[in-house]
């Protein structure tokens, strides 16, 4: 008997049919990647609102207006790390592929405002672990104070109607929030200089990690990266002591900072801590950053002259 040749639409029946289960397959791997990307992006942005609304949660009392502000910060602050990680590349964060610098910041800020609504919950209801964090910053923040030292500037920027028991807490506060400033500093020089970050995570891409820096504007990449490095380096170490004299001199023009109050003085001494260091650990990273660029254009230089000695030696 002889066999029949398949026709041309059998062919391609079954073709199609055999890629059917391969285009599955692509189709599910992008939804499950969409997905995943809204999930983290969401995890994130409650993360995010959770520490806004970390100290209306903590303390016993709060006002109306006090939680629907901070409700309202909480919820654009969501709303903004949302868009930025649901999208494919970042807009303003920078260093989002380059982990973990922007997990190493919110661990920072989070653990500074969370101990620092401890310990304004322990002056209205003392249990063991407020009393422990209360002993923990009275330890540092006398030991850190000292003249001229960035807790003294914190102290002397209150009025001088202020009382003891003011001057106590703020010096606390101060002690607690510049020691986990330093030792995420510590923790973030630990990464870039035993584990070489971000060399560890792969190929690092300057246009991805840096959406605010242009490196197609200004001439060479190279030093530009080092001078905005060591630029917010610098800042980062100057800021402790300019903020302090910086509000002491501008309470003249308008309405002093009171300290009095836990929201303020939670908000106001987690930011002067804060952004200093995250300000020393981004330019830490851009010297890192020009440092790998710099290292790799010397082994293209080095591989090019080994492989053209004449054009070398003319």
């Amino acid at each position: 008997m002889r066999h029949s040749a398949p026709r041309r639409d059998q062919v391609g029946t079954r073709s199609r049919v055999r890629q059917r289960p391969h285009n599955r397959g692509i189709r599910f791997e992008r939804v499950r990647a969409v997905i995943g990307k809204i999930i983290g992006a969401g995890t994130r942005a409650s993360l995010v609102a959770l520490l806004f609304a970390l100290p209306a949660v903590v303390l016993p009392s709060v006002s109306a207006d006090a939680i629907q502000i901070m409700l309202l910060f909480a919820l654009f602050s969501a709303c903004l790390v949302f868009i930025e990680y649901a999208t494919s590349a970042p807009s303003i964060l920078e260093f989002r592929y380059a982990p973990p610098f922007n997990r190493l910041r919110f661990l920072a800020i989070f653990f500074t405002v969370f101990a620092l609504s401890v310990i304004a919950r322990g002056e209205l209801a003392p249990n063991a672990f407020t009393a422990f964090l209360h002993a923990l910053g009275i330890i540092v923040g006398d030991v850190i104070d000292f003249p001229y030292s960035p807790v003294r500037l914190m102290v002397i920027m209150l009025p001088e109607n202020a009382t003891p028991e003011l001057i106590r807490e703020v010096r606390t506060a101060s002690g607690l929030s510049y020691l986990i400033s330093m030792i995420t500093l510590a923790v973030f020089y630990f990464f870039v200089r035993i584990l070489e970050w971000p060399a560890r995570n792969g190929a690092f891409n300057v246009w991805v990690n840096l959406p605010l820096f242009d490196p197609t504007a200004g001439g060479d990449v190279l030093p530009r990266l080092q001078r905005d490095g060591r630029l917010n380096i610098a800042l980062g170490f100057l800021m402790p002591f300019l903020i302090p004299a910086i509000i002491q001199m501008m309470s003249d023009l308008i309405d002093p900072i009171y300290l009095s109050d836990p929201l303020t003085m939670i908000w106001t001494i987690s930011a002067w801590a804060f952004i200093p260091a995250s300000m020393i650990m981004r330019g830490m990273a851009m010297t890192r950053v020009a440092t790998m660029i710099d290292e790799n254009r010397r082994r293209a230089y080095a591989a090019s002259r080994g492989m053209h000695p004449a054009s070398s030696t003319a």
